[in-house]
């Protein structure tokens, strides 16, 4: 059992500073990215099922309480936690469709979608990114494994190289807390000299 607690640490520290090395620009192309949307009153709708769908939960309440500062809300919403929405269209349409309908009727151009995935292959998170490029929402997307359908489709791939879930999704919520606290400093934080 000390083992498996030895190789778990060690692989998901490995995991996270490869991602980070990689995506370092990336992150800091987002959290730009997201902070001149949040400037001009737009929104962030994050989507993902099972242990995705409590990321999108978690990201949406970092942004709109506060992650470590005391500041405005900023508008940000899980597309996985009405149920009457997810049970209705499930049942009426089928459950591929639970993320593309509200993006349909709540996004507007200039939104963003991060669409989490620990395959990039799941159909109702594919369809989402589908129906938020026809509205002219950017794309972003949290993408495990070989990043699967979801690479190519998104705009900003983050691709954690990696085939094991848990660790896919560790590395996620990582690299969400990071956009959560970029996005902070520079929105309420940034000396204007600050590149």
């Amino acid at each position: 059992m000390e083992n498996i607690i030895a190789n778990a640490l060690k692989e998901n520290l490995k995991i996270k500073e490869d991602f980070v090395k990689k995506n370092t620009s990336k992150l800091i192309e987002f959290a730009q990215y997201l902070s001149n949307a949040f400037r001009n009153a737009k929104k962030l709708m994050i989507c993902g099922n099972g242990g995705s769908a409590a990321d999108a939960q978690h990201l949406a309440a970092e942004f709109v309480n506060k992650f470590e500062l005391d500041r405005s809300p900023l508008p940000a919403l899980s597309l996985t936690t009405d149920t009457s929405i997810i049970t209705s269209v499930a049942n009426d349409y089928g459950y591929e469709d639970v993320f593309s309908k509200q993006i349909e009727a709540l996004g507007v151009r200039g939104d963003i979608l991060l669409a989490i995935s620990t395959s990039g292959r799941s159909p109702s998170v594919l369809a989402a990114i589908r129906t938020a490029r026809k509205k002219g929402v950017y794309t972003v997307g949290f993408i495990g494994g070989d990043g699967g359908d979801m690479l190519r489709l998104v705009d900003l791939p983050f691709l954690v190289e990696s085939e094991h879930t848990p660790r896919v999704q560790e590395v996620h919520i990582l690299a969400g807390h990071l956009i959560c606290e970029l996005v902070e400093h520079i929105l309420f934080h940034k000396n204007p000299s600050e590149n």
